[in-house]
């Protein structure tokens, strides 16, 4: 039995509580300090999870901030980030306030993201890594976690398969062998970089094949289109997957990586009927991001477009429409407010 400590008490870190709690460690959930609230309600709810709409059972502790540097300075075997990707800042200070000159226990990242550093790509490990490393926590080991894994099923004990990622693959396989259950299935790879790439960047393809149904073709009856869309998302998730491999090699990742689970698995789930496609359904059907945003999706935040704003100048230096049509039709729309439209011609 390992000491699991989740921070963050949203959907996805909960549910990632109970295939920990399915393997007899010893689980707990402390929120941030933007969570007292939430975690408060939750207890006077009998531990009813809004995000989830599932009971979290007894066994799962879960802890106001208060409690984290007590939670944090017993011995703890994993400490497990399920926070928004804005919050990495914030808790690479939280370690570092109670780690410097210490050993610091395993990481492992469920946010997933990408950004820009001195104009150059970042990813969310490699920015955590930076931050620690620069205040004076001198060894890490950040693993994180791809695939097509949504919370609520992953709450519910469906059947969901992962892999676990760490540039040491004996870690991603202690880690991975750590979590198996029956349901839900781990699996592990040393291509760290390639299983981060695709799991940020499937969310603009997802906006891209969500598009699909508005985009088919404009001049047949929406009851037609409704039936027959699949067509054009077939086609959009081809391209996706071929723009996906570019993109991950270009950022130092394995190719086969896009193929596999944090790739086309997360983008067939993530295209579904998530946030992303959801938001590229209404571009599709005519509307400028700006417009979805207010009238559609205005407090549901978009992993996709925010990604999109803030590599926008960097793959628009990086590539051209002959290496990347779909992804900068769409990145361009998101930024330049323009309606969508995909240039078929130039697809491979």
């Amino acid at each position: 039995m390992s000491k699991i400590i989740i921070i963050g008490a949203g959907a996805m870190g909960s549910a990632f509580a109970f295939p920990c709690l399915d393997n007899n460690h010893d689980i707990h959930i402390v929120g941030t300090h933007l969570e007292n609230d939430f975690i408060e309600n939750l207890k006077k709810n009998k531990n009813l999870h809004p995000g989830l709409n599932i009971k979290i059972p007894d066994q799962i502790k879960i802890f106001k901030f208060d409690k984290f540097d007590e939670l944090l300075s017993s011995k703890v075997d994993l400490i497990v980030l399920g926070i928004s990707s804005k919050g990495i800042d914030w808790v690479a200070d939280q370690l570092i306030r109670l780690f410097k000159g210490k050993n610091l226990p395993n990481l492992l990242m469920l946010t997933k993201g990408l950004s820009i550093y001195k104009n150059n790509y970042e990813l969310l490990v490699d920015k955590l890594n930076r931050l620690l490393l620069d205040k004076g926590i001198s060894k890490t080991s950040i693993s994180a976690v791809g695939g097509p894994c949504l919370a609520v099923g992953l709450a519910n004990r469906v059947h969901s398969s992962v892999v676990i990622a760490n540039k040491d693959i004996n870690i991603a396989k202690k880690i991975a062998d750590m979590l198996n259950t029956s349901y839900y299935h781990t699996s592990y790879s040393d291509d760290l970089n390639g299983v981060e790439v695709s799991a940020a960047i499937k969310n603009i393809f997802s906006m891209a094949v969500g598009a699909a149904k508005g985009l088919c073709n404009k001049n047949i009856p929406d009851d037609v289109r409704e039936k027959n869309y699949l067509n054009t998302a077939s086609a959009l998730m081809k391209q996706s997957i071929s723009e996906m491999e570019i993109f991950v090699e270009h950022l130092k990742g394995k190719k086969e990586t896009v193929k596999g689970l944090a790739g086309l698995g997360d983008l067939y789930v993530s295209s579904g009927g998530g946030r992303n496609a959801k938001m590229g359904a209404y571009i599709g059907e005519g509307l400028t991001f700006s417009e979805a945003k207010k009238t559609k999706m205005e407090k549901v935040t978009v992993e996709g477009a925010d990604l999109a704003k803030e590599i926008a100048k960097k793959v628009n230096e990086d590539f051209d429409e002959k290496k990347l049509p779909l992804m900068l039709s769409m990145i361009n729309a998101i930024v330049e407010d323009k309606k969508l439209e995909f240039n078929w011609e130039a697809f491979r």
